[in-house]
């Protein structure tokens, strides 16, 4: 086990933070960040910040590295960080009232088109900024709308969906993964 004293400076090994200690207990080390925050972290999880050496590498050492990273048979694997993996997702409803100022007039069939081009757009602008969670609030009715989505998100081969979460959402609403390219 690492040893500590309050006021010495340490660092997060998992993540960027740095700071000071105020108190420990145990195996329990409360800090103050540069932000002023107050965090518990256990003595595991902490590293002294005096002392560090920066690491120095030649360009020849970077691309050697790249080298060995990038051989074409190897498979390019990404990770996902906590941060990006709880992301909130992207929400579109599309209900009527939500799309148009008033759907006075229209019928069925205008209603239905609004919905899908809306859904279709909505769809191609998460591909493009590379948001990977949509959720399409479709409402229950008479399953239409639902039917018209499946058949939409059909049409794309990057793309699973399902019903979104029970809980949130009810049987209304779709959730949509988009499968990003490295």
């Amino acid at each position: 086990m690492r040893s500590f004293k309050e006021g010495e400076l340490v660092e997060v090994i998992d993540d960027n933070i740095t700071g000071v200690i105020i108190t420990i207990s145990n195996d329990l080390i409360k800090i103050r960040t540069q932000d002023g925050f107050d965090m518990d972290f256990s003595a595991s999880e902490l590293m002294h910040r005096e002392g560090l050496n920066p690491i120095r590498v030649s360009n020849a050492e970077v691309a050697t590295a790249k080298a060995d990273k990038e051989q074409p048979g190897k498979p390019k694997i990404r990770r996902v960080s906590i941060k990006e993996r709880n992301a909130p997702k992207m929400e579109v409803d599309l209900h009527i009232h939500q799309l148009v100022p008033h759907s006075k007039g229209m019928n069925n069939y205008d209603i239905l088109n609004i919905q899908l081009e809306t859904a279709k757009r909505q769809l191609e602008f998460a591909m493009q900024k590379r948001i990977q969670k949509v959720v399409f609030i479709h409402g229950v009715g008479a399953g239409v709308l639902k039917e018209e989505l499946n058949y939409l998100f059909k049409r794309y081969e990057n793309v699973k969906y399902y019903d979104a979460d029970y809980q949130k959402y009810g049987l209304g609403a779709t959730e949509v993964f988009i499968y990003q390219n490295p």
